[in-house]
Parts: C-alpha cells; structure tokens; sequence
C-alpha cells in the first residue's frame, strides 16, 4: 500500500478520500488555491501545496513530486475524468489511482463510449435523426448536466445547438454533440463496476438518480425502488460486459435509462471515476457481511492488489438514501447563491460528507454542492423518514441552500411512492415551505429581546449570541404571539414549553413540536425551520433589495459572468426575447425580455462580472 496520497480536489471529497487514507495508515497530501487557504481539506491532510488553480495539472503533479506522494487520488470533477493528466502522473514516477488512460479517453465521449457498448452488446439510446421529437442535444464530452438541452420543435434546434456547443466548449473544451431520442418518463440507473490489474471485474449493484433539476442530480438511493428483476439483472450485466470490453480497473460508474413507457433500458455513459452518490452504496451494500469503502477498494486496486471478491460476496442490505446539499435558492428557478454562513449545524443522526462551517465564505468560483447528508434504513421507508428527520437537523443560515426543497420532496406523496423521474421536476411545481410558524418563532424571539428584563427569558439584550450560555428550558408560557404578516393579516399562535441554547430553538407552537436554528440580532432576523431558510431582516439588510427598478428592469439574479448580450439599446424585442446570457457556478442564466418593446438600456458587456442586483438591461414597453 502506498505510504503518502495527493487527493488532487478541494472540499468533501478530499475530506473523504483522506478519511480512508487515515485508517489505511497513509499520510495524506493537500493541495489547495489562495481561496482555499484556510478551508476544511486543508486543515484534515497531513501537509497541503498551494497551486494556482485546481485544474492546472503541471502544478498538481508537481506539487506531488515536492510532497513525496506516491499516488495521485483524483476525486471527482476537476481532472478526474483527463486522460492527458493521469499520463502527467505516471510520467512523474507516480501512481494515478483510476483506470489507464486510454479507457478514460474511450469512455469519456459520449460517442466513441457508444459504439464500446453496441460492441459489449449493450444496449443504446436510439440517434436522434431516426426518432421523432422531443430531442436531447448533448455534448459528446464531459457530463453532469453540462451541454444539454431539451428540443421540443425544429424551431428550436439552432438555439438549443448553439448554447449546448458554448457550454460544453466551455466545460470541457470540446464543442462536439450528440442528438438523441430524449425519453419523457425516465428512470436514471447507475450501476457501480469494479475492476482490477488481474482482469476481475465485478458490480456492486445499482443506485437510482432519477430526481434532478436541470439534468443534474438531487437525489439518489440504493438500491432502485422500481426495478423488475428482469430489468435488474439487464443493467448489471450489461455494465459488467462494457467494463469487461475495455479492460476496466479501479471504480467505474456505468448509467442507464430506463424508458418507464417501454420497459426498455439504454445505455448512456460511464464515469471512469468515483462519483458523488458512492456513499449510498457504500451504505446499502455488504461484502462479505461488512460495510463496502470505495475509496479503500480504489486505493487497493491501484497498488496492484486483486480485489479478492467474488460477486457472491456481495450483498444488498436495507437501503440508503442521500441529497445533495447546493448553494442554490430552489424556489426561485435553482439560482446559485453565493455569501458568507453565519450559522451551519448538520443532523448528528445522518452520515455527513461536507467541508462547509459557520462563518465561512462560498464563492461562485467553484460548484455549488456543499455537502451530502446520507441515511440508511432496513428498507426504503425506514430510510426516507430518516432522510426527512435528518433535513429537519439540518441548518444553514447566512446563505440561502436547497435543503428545504429538499425535506418537501423527501417527505412528498411522490417520492414515498417512487413516482420521481428525470423530467418530474420540470413538469412539476415544488411548493415552497409556509413561513407562518416560522415568522410566529422570530417574532416570539423578537420580543423576549426586547424584555431584557424578563428573568424568564433565555436571551440577551444585545441579541442571541453564537456558543453562548446554556439556556433554562421554560415550560407551561401559554404567551400569545402576534405575528403581522406582509398581507396585513394579523395572526396570533400560542407558545408553550420553549428550550433553547445556542441559536436552537424548541417550541411547541399551537400544540406542535417545532426544531429550529434562529439567528436574531438588532436589524437581523433570519430562521432555519424544516431546513429551510427565512429571512425576516428589515430590507436594507437583505442583498439587493434596496435598488428598486422599473418593471422593465433585468437584473442579475445571481453574482456572475456575462458571457453573451445579444441586444443594443435602440432594439426592438419580444416577450421572452434572449437579450443575454449570464453563467455563475457553471450554470447558464438566460436573459429574457419581460415584455415586447424597446431596449433603452445595456448595462453589461460580454465578459464582465457583474454583483447580484445588477441592472443589466432595460426594456421600454410600446404602451409606455
């Protein structure tokens, strides 16, 4: 086994790459940039090399070398799907923990990994040219959701082809794509392959991914709740053929679609590396009646060793569920957010990969995922109302997540029943969390700040302090709460039996228990309830909401890049018109007219980074 491991990542993942190397006994090595110089992966490894960025691959290895690392841990994003890169690493001596490089350039285009599968036998999406529409244009490179558009007309085609080529140009530098028969009502299956230098190969069954926003995933679990056995025992030796063709070794991800009209399962991709849902199979799988560790699997593979396990040694049991955490407003069209945390509190009864803490900066440099909050149970229920007690213990205030979203779809009608597929969400509205008791515990929390003098109370006058005392726990308060409501409405809720003790708050509000992360101070008010964040700050304190525009306004939803203006004040548009497209966290934005008229003003060039609130176009009605 290797002595010394560079994890050539950032964030949870480095974290969980040297997690395993702990325990292994290696000594693990940090790389990080100006950004990152005090972030959590840092401070876990034995020693951390500053680069200039994460994807200069000449200064990864050579922060490597200067370290003594024996072996190269790639993670995912980032280079770990770069052929050239895994070269770098063997030409310095050293050991690239994934497969050869040759197989990740095979599997890595879309296109040269379909024509491996139609030879394994495997079946595929069938080309977009022989179906009808819809279609899916895709780019031939990468993956993660990068490059693809839905097409629903030939109108549409063009539009969809260039901003597909642009985003994929700019993700991976390759503009080349791929159109397929986009299938309406989809299953996303994912089979777990391993393989070794000895020519084993075996799978460590499947997980579904069907619940996604914008081809991304939210969500996933193991093993896949709709499966038939048929369907089942297609997808895993299907995946164990194709990564039989190519020679497979290390940890491959091989994914399918499934067609829930049809039956019928395609081939999509394969990921030639570790992904980011590996910890729900890590926890619904047993080898040999123990708990499966990829990243010790991987490390094992690399240093030449077989696997040394039959595919009867492995065994399903129970079942496992994790969700993503991004820095996202959810309910407001997925919009990346960016910010500083004031509070982060993550549920002790779930297994936690994250790198993100109180009072720290996240930036829009880098992906919006901060953490995966994953769970277990002896079957899939059991799991999912662990999933939504765990979302419930889960609080991140100064900076807006999707975990909210996140509990109401876990506690969903729709998700206890499997009925999520990859287009749910786009056919779908997820509402958004009522703010009525949440609003009645800042305004309980309000008023006890401002009786300072009240012995009862277990607040201060100069506003609820993070790591302050233990608070007493106040039982039988029957104290009515006003709470008045943006609408005028005038609302009071009894409060009964409050505990609390930094910045958690437990109520019983009109005869319900309610958990809660609450952070008020003079001029802020902002709770976490539900996993959701509210944010009850008079309007000066709340970004943006001071610059007030006329309604023909565009303004930047999000801190970004301006990577097209399509527009020059003097033109005539339409509603719906794109006048530009902005990118934030590698995600394209685009930019529509609110209403048929005359741009009057172009407040960005391409290129140009621009705040949230920036006004960037304004769009004069004809009636005005």
């Amino acid at each position: 086994m290797f002595e010394s491991v560079l994890v050539a990542n950032r964030g949870e993942i480095a974290r969980r790459v040297f997690r395993t190397c702990r325990e292994l006994g290696i000594r693990t090595v940090a790389i990080y940039t100006a950004l990152d110089a005090d972030a959590p992966h840092v401070r876990d490894a034995d020693e951390a090399v500053e680069v200039a960025s994460y994807l200069d691959a000449d200064a990864v290895v050579a922060a490597a070398v200067s370290a003594d690392a024996a072996a190269i841990h790639p993670g995912y994003g980032f280079l770990s799907e770069r052929a050239e890169f895994a070269r770098a690493v063997a030409k310095a001596g050293l050991t690239w923990v994934g497969p050869t490089p040759e197989v990740i350039e095979q599997m890595g285009r879309k296109d040269a990994a379909r024509e491996i599968a139609v030879a394994a036998g495997v079946p595929v999406v069938p080309r977009g040219e022989d179906s009808p529409y819809p279609l899916l244009v895709k780019a031939a490179a990468g993956g993660g959701g990068k490059g693809m558009r839905i097409v629903r007309s030939p109108e549409e085609l063009d539009e969809a082809r260039a901003a597909a080529a642009r985003e994929a140009l700019s993700a991976f530098g390759d503009e080349t794509l791929l159109i397929e028969k986009y299938v309406e009502r989809g299953r996303h299956i994912e089979v777990q392959v391993f393989g070794d230098t000895h020519g084993n190969v075996i799978h460590l069954f499947e997980r579904d991914c069907s619940v996604q926003r914008r081809h991304q995933k939210v969500i996933e679990e193991a093993p896949a709740p709709t499966l038939t056995d048929e369907q089942r025992n297609l997808v895993l030796t299907s995946a164990v053929a194709l990564a039989r063709q190519v020679d497979y070794t290390g940890a491959g991800t091989v994914e399918f679609l499934l067609d829930e009209a049809s039956g019928e399962a395609y081939f999509l991709e394969m990921n030639t590396r570790l992904q980011v849902e590996h910890p729900v199979t890590e926890e619904a799988v047993r080898i040999n009646g123990a708990a499966a560790d990829l990243v010790a699997l991987q490390l094992r593979v690399a240093a030449g060793e077989p696997l040394g396990i039959a595919q009867d040694d492995v065994r399903i049991d129970g079942h496992a569920i994790e969700v993503r955490v991004y820095a996202e407003d959810a309910f407001e069209g997925f919009l990346p957010q960016a910010g500083r945390t004031s509070i982060v509190r993550w549920p002790e009864s779930a297994r936690v990969e994250h790198a993100l803490e109180s009072e720290q900066v996240v930036s829009t440099a880098y992906d919006p995922m901060l953490a995966k909050v994953i769970v277990r149970g002896a079957d899939r229920e059991e799991a999912r109302t662990a999933m939504v007690k765990a979302l419930d213990a889960t609080a991140v205030l100064g900076l807006t997540t999707n975990t909210g979203f996140l509990r109401v779809l876990a506690a969903s009608d729709a998700f206890r029943d499997a009925e999520i597929d990859t287009a749910w969400l786009d056919r779908n509205e997820v509402p958004a969390p009522d703010p009525e008791v949440p609003r009645a515990l800042v305004a309980w929390v309000s008023a006890m700040l401002s009786a300072a003098s009240d012995t009862t109370t277990p607040f201060r006058a100069d506003g609820w302090r993070l790591a302050g005392s233990p608070a007493p726990t106040i039982v039988d308060l029957d104290r009515s709460v006003t709470v008045d409501r943006p609408s005028g409405r005038v609302d009071t809720h009894l409060v009964r039996q409050i505990s609390a003790a930094d910045h958690v708050l437990v109520a019983i509000v009109d005869g319900v228990r309610h958990w809660a992360a609450i952070n008020v101070q003079p001029g802020l008010a902002e709770i976490v309830h539900q996993g959701h964040r509210f944010d009850f700050s008079p309007p000066d304190r709340v970004a943006g909401a001071a610059a007030h525009h006329s309604d023909g306004a565009v303004e930047a939803k999000m801190p970004g890049t301006v990577i097209d203006v399509r527009v020059q004040a003097g033109d005539q548009v339409e509603e719906g018109q794109v006048l530009g497209v902005m990118e934030a966290m590698k995600m394209e934005v685009s930019l529509k007219a609110p209403f048929a008229g005359t741009v009057t003003v172009v407040g960005a060039s391409a290129g140009s980074q621009v705040p949230l609130g920036s006004e960037l176009f304004v769009v004069e009605s004809a009636d005005d």
